[in-house]
C-alpha cells in the first residue's frame, strides 16, 4: 500500500464498491482461525482473487467487489450476490463456515488468535489494548467522485446522516456474551483506536492531505489506510467512503445502505456543484447522534439537521426515503432490527440457535 494517496485518483463519478468483513466459524458456528486456510493457503474463486484478505484476527475475513460501473445499482447488487456466494463456496470447500454481524455473540477475544502480518503485528504494539480486543465487523461502502475538494466537502456534508445509518444498521448487542445494553456494541468498541469516528471537517483536500502527510511523517500511522473514521476521502481509490454500518448477513439490508450511500454522494455532489456552502456541523453535536443510533438502534431520536430539536428515527428515513427517492433504508426500518433480533433468538432459543442464524 502507498502510504499516501493523492488528489490525482479523484476521476470517476457515481462508481460504486462495498467492502464487508465477515466472521469465519466452525461446525458449532463459533468463531475459529481460518484465514490462514482460506487467503494463504489456497486458490480463492476468481471472482475473490485479490479482493480477500484478513483482518487483525484469523476469525475476520474482509470481502471486495471488483469496482462497479457508475450508478449501477443492479450491477452492484450482482456483484454482491456473487462475492459472497464464492465466500461460502470457498470457505465450506475448507471445512468452515461464514457468520455476519457487527460483533459476533460468541466472540471472546482473549481466546482468538491474531493474525501475523506485519501490518497488524506493529499496530498492536503501538495501539494494545483496544487493538487486542478488536473483533469488529463492519461495512464500508465506496461511491466515487471525479474531483478532490468535491469529495472532501460530501464527507463534511455526510457526517449528519451516518447515525441514520449507524441506527439502521445497529447488529452487536453482544460482547464476548455479554449483553452490553446497547444496539451497536461494535461502534463503541471500535472508538477504542486511535483515529475513529465522527472526523472534523477540512476545508479543502489540500487540508485533508496536510493531515494526512502529517500523519503519517509524525509516525502516528503508517499509511492512509488507518485513518479508521466513520466516513473519509480515500486518497488512494478516489471515493467518499462510508465505514459506519454493523455488519451484515442479509445481502438486502446491506443493499440499502448501498443505495442509500450512493444516494446521498450524488445528491451532495450536486449541491457542490451548485454552490451550496454547507451546515459544517461541529463534531461534538455528531456524535451526540452517534451516541444516540449506538444505545437505542431503531429506537433513537437524532438531532435534527439544525441541531435544534430532537426528530424519531422513523420519521428521518421517511424525509430521506422521499427526497432522495430511495426505499431500502425505508424497509431496514420497518424490520426487526439486528439487535432486537439477536436479543430475541437467545431469549427464546439460546446461543446456538442465535449463532446459527448469523451464520450466510
Amino acid at each position: 500500500m502507498d502510504r499516501r494517496g493523492s488528489a490525482e485518483t479523484f476521476t470517476r463519478m457515481g462508481t460504486l464498491g462495498i467492502e464487508e468483513e465477515f466472521f469465519v466459524v466452525d461446525d458449532r458456528n463459533r468463531p475459529t482461525s481460518g484465514t490462514d486456510d482460506l487467503v494463504y493457503e489456497s486458490e480463492p474463486p476468481e471472482i475473490l482473487d485479490g479482493r480477500l484478505d484478513h483482518e487483525l484476527f484469523k476469525c475476520v475475513i474482509e470481502t471486495q467487489t471488483p469496482t462497479i460501473g457508475a450508478d449501477d445499482l443492479d450491477e452492484a447488487r450482482e456483484q454482491l450476490a456473487a462475492v459472497r456466494t464464492a465466500l461460502v463456496d470457498h470457505a465450506e470447500s475448507h471445512g468452515y463456515g461464514i457468520a455476519a454481524a457487527g460483533l459476533h455473540p460468541a466472540a471472546n477475544w482473549r481466546e482468538l488468535e491474531h493474525a501475523e502480518k506485519p501490518r497488524y503485528k506493529s499496530q498492536l504494539d503501538r495501539i494494545q489494548y483496544p487493538q487486542h480486543r478488536n473483533t469488529t465487523a463492519g461495512l464500508h461502502v465506496h461511491v466515487g467522485v471525479d474531483d478532490a475538494d468535491k469529495a472532501v466537502w460530501v464527507a463534511n456534508e455526510i457526517r449528519w446522516h451516518l447515525p441514520i445509518m449507524l441506527a439502521l444498521s445497529a447488529n452487536s448487542p453482544y460482547w464476548c456474551g455479554f449483553d452490553t445494553g446497547l444496539h451497536s456494541a461494535r461502534a463503541k468498541i471500535f472508538e477504542a483506536l486511535p483515529n475513529t469516528g465522527v472526523p472534523t471537517a477540512f476545508e479543502s483536500y489540500e487540508a485533508f492531505d496536510e493531515f494526512e502527510r502529517t500523519m503519517v511523517e509524525t509516525g502516528s500511522i503508517e499509511d492512509r489506510g488507518e485513518l479508521w473514521y466513520d466516513v473519509r476521502p480515500h486518497s488512494g481509490l478516489g471515493t467518499v467512503e462510508v465505514r459506519t454500518p454493523d455488519g451484515q448477513a442479509d445481502e438486502e439490508t446491506v443493499m440499502a445502505f448501498v443505495e442509500y450511500t450512493h444516494a446521498l454522494v450524488t445528491d451532495l455532489a450536486e449541491r457542490y456543484e451548485d454552490g451550496e456552502t454547507g451546515r459544517k456541523h461541529r463534531r461534538e453535536a455528531l456524535d451526540e447522534n452517534k451516541w444516540r443510533a449506538i444505545r437505542h438502534g431503531h429506537e433513537a431520536e437524532l438531532l435534527s439537521r439544525d441541531l435544534e430539536e430532537t426528530v424519531d428515527l422513523g420519521e428521518l428515513v421517511d424525509r430521506e426515503c422521499e427526497r432522495l427517492g430511495v426505499s431500502g433504508i425505508g424497509d431496514v426500518y420497518d424490520a426487526e432490527s439486528g439487535a432486537e433480533k439477536q436479543r430475541r433468538l437467545l431469549d427464546e432459543a439460546g446461543m446456538d440457535e442465535l449463532c446459527r442464524e448469523l451464520r450466510l
